[in-house]
């Protein structure tokens, strides 16, 4: 798709969709896809619904989420490449989905918080 013809995040079924197509890739990820699967055995029709809370709440300022992602994360066993690769699919997501204020500031958003994870986590 052309980058002209995409548009913005704006709204929260936008973020949804974002939110649905980053994990379709996670899912499919030989890296990532067993921590979440395998090891974290994530229930996805609880997480999906958080983690649309989670972005709403970051790009839009809803409010919406209401908890602390940084706990949950510190005991999978992860390293640096794992974060290399999180932040690599959620670019790579955005900009087939998207274009954009909201979209840049999404990825640097996520990128933020992955740099903050690795902080906490001593990487």
């Amino acid at each position: 798709m052309n980058r002209e013809l995409k548009s913005d995040i704006t709204t929260e079924e936008d973020i949804r969709i974002l939110v649905d197509t980053f994990y379709d890739h996670v899912n499919q990820d030989e890296l990532l896809g067993p921590v979440f699967n395998e090891f974290a055995k994530v229930d996805w029709d609880h997480h999906l619904p958080m983690m649309y809370a989670f972005w709403s709440t970051v790009l839009f300022g809803s409010m919406a989420y209401k908890g602390q992602p940084f706990p949950k994360h510190f005991a999978l066993p992860i390293d640096r490449t794992h974060f290399t690769r999180w932040i690599a699919l959620f670019t790579q997501t955005v900009e087939e989905l998207f274009a954009g204020d909201m979209a840049e500031q999404a990825k640097q958003k996520a990128a933020s918080i992955a740099n903050i994870f690795q902080m906490k986590m001593g990487l």
